[in-house]
């Protein structure tokens, strides 16, 4: 078990585009490993490939009960998006409504390189299209209202952990 350290704001891999997983190889095993042993503590909802320091397409989920993992996702979304109260463990302590749709879906393959299909409403939704923000060098902040961005970059700029 290794549950990884947490990246947070202003750490460089957070802004970088992931490069997708082409081979399946031991690296790419305890990186899983270590993703669904990051997500499993308490209070976790997903885990990135870049919020453990690792440049690659993979991330974790825990919602209601259920943890797994995808490689390589593709995103997919559905109906009108709305504000949606979140948070983030790359910016902890705050927390912002980001615009979501209220519906995800992402495709991409487990580590025997089989298809993988996670979806859902709600906070798995919402998890889905956070955790592939961040595969795309994007945080939540990105997603807030400009305004609503300005007052939280302030507080991350207040912030004892920044």
């Amino acid at each position: 078990m290794s549950v990884r350290p947490i990246r947070l704001f202003g750490d460089p891999v957070l802004r970088s585009v992931c490069a997708p997983i082409d081979e399946i190889d031991e690296g790419v095993r305890r990186l899983v490993t270590d993703l669904v042993d990051s997500v499993a503590e308490p209070g976790r909802a997903g885990v990135a490939a870049p919020q453990i320091g690792v440049g690659l397409r993979a991330f974790s989920y825990n919602v209601d009960g259920v943890i797994g993992y995808v490689l390589n996702p593709v995103l997919e979304v559905a109906g009108d998006p709305v504000p949606t109260g979140e948070g983030c463990l790359s910016v902890p302590g705050l927390w912002h409504d980001a615009i979501r749709h209220p519906w995800a879906r992402v495709t991409g393959i487990d580590l025997s390189g089989d298809e993988i299909i996670v979806e859902g409403e709600g906070l798995l939704a919402q998890a889905l299209q956070h955790e592939c923000d961040h595969l795309e060098g994007m945080l939540y902040l990105d997603r807030l209202p400009k305004d609503v961005r300005r007052q939280a970059m302030r507080e991350v700029r207040e912030s004892d952990w920044f």
